[in-house]
């Protein structure tokens, strides 16, 4: 029992049985209006599920937390290797990548609406923009580490760019493509939330908007924890172990 206590499931269960403890305790603290309880946040959660109303807003916000991320690791993969390897390339767009390093989310989202339009592809290209500079420091610096003997030991054996690319560059990669999908996945879906909040009219960040509008906390505590559980079950069930997996040759720490 002590095992399974001091374990990681057993402690992760007793995290989470804290957070659920001091939910409670905030509940009576604050009351049902301002900080709903549990049980009614999850009753609700179940009625919404099952008239299809979560279920339909969830499928929208995961399809352009997909999107986005597809867009975003493609472009900045491929800028990533070019700045990690060529001098001229790195001096090229280093302006650019710190301008959309520092840019506010917020203002790439407004623009992207005014200048393209409320609709989809303003929204994902909005979210792919604010993501596509942090992947793209990630693989340069990959780029930057990867091992000489091993780039020459493939000009010696005549490796076209394709064969390079394929055996010699992207196993080396592999744990900076992890960690840049690990971070952007959790930027993403918090970004695709303040756009769908800005300007669709559908998904989870419009409906928490809409009940924020009638200061429904029960509804958007609800719809809010349905949507992290489901990106926690990625996290753990698709995104960590692809990261263990990228990461096995490595020595583990003492």
């Amino acid at each position: 029992m002590r095992s399974f206590l001091t374990g990681p499931i057993g402690l992760r269960a007793i995290s989470i049985a804290v957070f659920v403890v001091v939910w409670v305790l905030a509940s009576y603290a604050f009351g049902p209006r301002l900080c709903p309880g549990p049980v009614s946040v999850f009753a609700f959660a179940a009625k919404e599920i099952a008239s299809g109303e979560l279920p339909y807003h969830l499928a929208i916000t995961l399809l352009r937390v997909i999107a986005a991320f597809a867009i975003a690791m493609s472009i900045g993969l491929a800028t990533g290797l070019m700045m990690g390897r060529s001098r001229i390339a790195n001096d090229l767009g280093e302006p650019w990548l710190i301008l959309f390093l520092n840019a506010p989310a917020l203002i790439v989202i407004v623009l992207a609406y005014i200048w393209i339009g409320l609709n989809e592809s303003a929204a994902i290209l909005a979210v792919a923009l604010n993501k596509i500079p942090n992947a793209t420091v990630t693989i340069r610096e990959g780029a930057r580490a990867l091992d000489t003997h091993l780039m020459e030991m493939a000009r010696v054996y005549g490796f076209g760019r394709m064969k390079t690319l394929r055996h010699v560059i992207l196993p080396q990669l592999q744990p900076y493509i992890a960690a840049a999908s690990r971070s952007g996945l959790a930027l993403i879906w918090k970004i695709v939330l303040v756009v769908e909040l800005l300007g669709r009219s559908n998904g989870i960040g419009f409906q928490i908007h809409l009940y924020f509008q009638v200061f429904d906390v029960r509804a958007i505590l609800a719809y809010t924890l349905v949507f992290v559980c489901i990106m926690l079950l990625i996290e753990l069930a698709v995104v960590q172990p692809l990261e263990r997996h990228a990461n096995r040759w490595r020595p583990k720490p003492a």
